[in-house]
């Protein structure tokens, strides 16, 4: 909104000075959204407890968890409505917004931030056991993923420029997926959310690990927007992008004023409201950036944690079929609740996943002077 109103007058100026022009630099929006973010969500976060509270909108603790997690219960869910709040209306105060990809990411957020609500309300109020059946939730990411893989496929002209993407560690190398891309899309959409919702499991988790997510992808959106930055790096300049760093920006901002309230012990939790909503971005800011390998290194934790779901539930079945008694190859799935029944502190597996996403994103920003 900012950015349509102020921008047009850039070249008037004020008082002799040409004030704002600031409002053109995506580096000025960027930063004021990240304030703004994070001071939101930190105001409003201690009301929507309060009403959650009211309510009853409150966690309701699996059966299979470690036993030490029942001492949550009654802490209130679907905090995703704070990180919803704080991204959007950030976003929408200092983002170009005709530009199509963060339209994109507006729809990503709402779509499965709604399908998080709608699970989260049936088994935290309705008390519904599993809340919403899987195969609709999954057929719900399913048909977000097509939308917009459709979108992207047809709605450029150059297909072969949107289908490929960059291999991190080779110079000008691009692996092009060409109508795979379709069916790749809706993987990452589907595969990144629910990996989210896996780690979503101890208390500042998630929110810590997808911030530092959030800025990897961040920095890319900032040099695949500048074409100077771009050409000098090699990479492939992507002109929509640039707007993309100040959605970023927001959803970092938002996160870190989130955390305050979520880092044990946790005054509120995320809920599949904010974990879906959240892989999702992820997901649909690497598919626009064609930099999916990129975002497999830097969001590394989700991925151990998903394949730890993966290797549990079918080792599980293997061995309860071969043998008549299912083994186990971790304590607990996802590998958090493993490190936790090992005896470790929530606090210190938190801040050690926390420590190695940081290690991962410089990892994966090392990777730019490869190419």
């Amino acid at each position: 909104m900012f950015y349509h109103i102020f921008a047009p007058l850039a070249n008037t100026p004020i008082l002799g000075y040409n004030i704002f022009n600031v409002f053109q630099y995506v580096t000025f929006r960027a930063i004021a959204s990240f304030i703004t973010a994070l001071l939101f969500s930190m105001l409003i976060s201690p009301q929507i407890i309060k009403v959650l509270k009211k309510n009853k909108f409150v966690e309701s603790i699996n059966e299979y968890l470690p036993r030490k997690h029942l001492q949550k219960k009654g802490t209130p869910t679907m905090g995703g409505l704070i990180v919803l709040c704080g991204l959007l209306i950030s976003s929408l105060l200092w983002n170009n917004l005709v530009n199509t990809y963060v339209l994109i990411m507006y729809l990503t957020a709402i779509w499965l931030g709604g399908i998080g609500f709608l699970d989260d309300y049936l088994k935290n109020i309705k008390h519904t056991r599993k809340g919403l059946i899987a195969k609709y939730k999954l057929m719900a990411q399913i048909l977000l993923g097509l939308i917009i893989a459709c979108m992207l496929y047809f709605g450029t002209k150059d297909k072969s420029s949107i289908t490929a993407i960059q291999l991190p560690f080779i110079k000008n190398a691009f692996l092009q997926l060409g109508w795979f891309f379709i069916p790749f899309v809706v993987f990452m959409v589907v595969g990144t959310s629910n990996a989210v919702n896996l780690t979503d499991g101890l208390d500042g988790l998630a929110t810590g690990v997808v911030a530092f997510s959030a800025f990897g992808l961040g920095v890319m959106t900032y040099i695949k927007g500048n074409f100077v930055l771009a050409d000098y790096l090699n990479l492939d300049y992507i002109a929509n992008a640039g707007e993309l760093a100040v959605f970023s920006a927001a959803l970092i901002g938002t996160l870190l004023g989130f955390l305050w309230f979520n880092a044990k012990p946790a005054q509120i939790f995320l809920g599949d409201t904010g974990s879906l909503a959240l892989g999702g971005i992820l997901a649909v800011l690497s598919v626009l950036l064609r930099e999916e390998i990129f975002f497999a290194i830097i969001g590394g934790i989700f991925v151990i944690e998903a394949l730890s779901t993966i290797i549990q539930h079918y080792f599980f079945k293997y061995t309860r079929k071969k043998y008549g008694v299912g083994r186990r190859v971790f304590r607990c799935a996802p590998l958090h609740h493993h490190f936790e029944l090992k005896g470790i502190a929530e606090e210190k597996i938190v801040v050690r996943f926390w420590i190695v996403a940081a290690l991962l994103v410089a990892i994966g920003l090392a990777t730019l002077k490869l190419r």
